[in-house]
């Protein structure tokens, strides 16, 4: 059961990995260069000489995973950027990749902010590796650059990191409250009325209809407590009244819980 959780886990990563891979490398080319996840599938074997990089998680994710291209196919890579034939690899060339991969790991970085929290990737070519052993997911790019797979392999601290980490897909799913943010985007021009309310107060109905212009009413909040801000009848926020020209306003110093969570059944 564990083992298929690592899988699962590995595999999301792996397509969010390929999605940001994908997009650097289309808009270093000029073209698209689109990549997939592959699931289930054994790469092929091949008798190319490899080219990897090290890709290692801290933060909300910790551990290393391993990009693998082969030398000829990088040197293709090379050539579609510069618009130039191909030349056999130099350290240039692998610096260049390098840096393209590194830029697809801040981008991937910022993808798996909201499922895990923060998360930096530090990027270091690397040689002579071993991989007996480790979880593979092969990489299928189609179109003019199709070719061999790149291979991306996740060391155990990775894979238990990606399973165990607190997904906040998983949270909200166990809190049976999942929020589709697809759904929201359709929604956010919509307007909805807010409210401050400053305080209350019970009275008996003889006080009510004595009230008439000039009756003061003491409410049961002193003034340097904060004012409370409700949405349909729902405390979403707290904060300081102020005034911004010439209207009441709120500066919000708390929020009780995430607004979203009101939208939710």
């Amino acid at each position: 059961m564990e083992h298929q959780g690592n899988k699962k886990a590995a595999h999301a990563f792996a397509v969010a990995f390929a999605d940001s891979l994908s997009a650097a490398l289309s808009s270093s080319i000029g073209s698209p260069w689109p990549l997939e996840a592959l699931d289930g599938l054994q790469p092929p074997t091949t008798k190319e000489t490899p080219l990897h990089f090290r890709l290692t998680a801290d933060g909300a994710l910790q551990g290393d995973c391993f990009v693998e291209f082969y030398r000829d196919q990088a040197s293709n890579l090379i050539a579609k950027i510069r618009k130039q034939p191909a030349e056999p690899l130099t350290p240039e060339h692998t610096e260049e990749l390098a840096n393209i991969v590194s830029a697809a790991m801040q981008a991937l970085a910022q993808s798996l902010l909201d499922d895990y929290g923060k998360v930096t990737f530090k990027v270091d070519s690397v040689a002579e590796l071993a991989f007996g052993g480790m979880f593979v997911v092969p990489l299928v790019a189609s179109g003019d650059l199709a070719g061999p797979p790149v291979l991306l392999y996740f060391d155990g601290k990775l894979l238990d990191t990606l399973s165990s980490a607190p997904n906040k897909a998983a949270r909200d799913e166990a809190e049976g409250r999942g929020i589709h943010t697809h759904n929201l985007k359709m929604v956010m021009d919509v307007e909805l009325n807010v409210s401050l309310r400053f305080g209350k107060r019970q009275l008996p109905l003889r006080e009510v209809l004595e009230l008439s212009s000039g009756s003061v009413i003491e409410l049961d909040r002193l003034v340097d407590e904060p004012v409370d801000l409700y949405l349909d009848g729902k405390l979403i926020a707290r904060g300081e009244a102020v005034i911004v020209d010439g209207n009441y306003g709120l500066r919000v110093t708390e929020i009780p819980q995430p607004v979203a969570s009101h939208f939710l059944g």
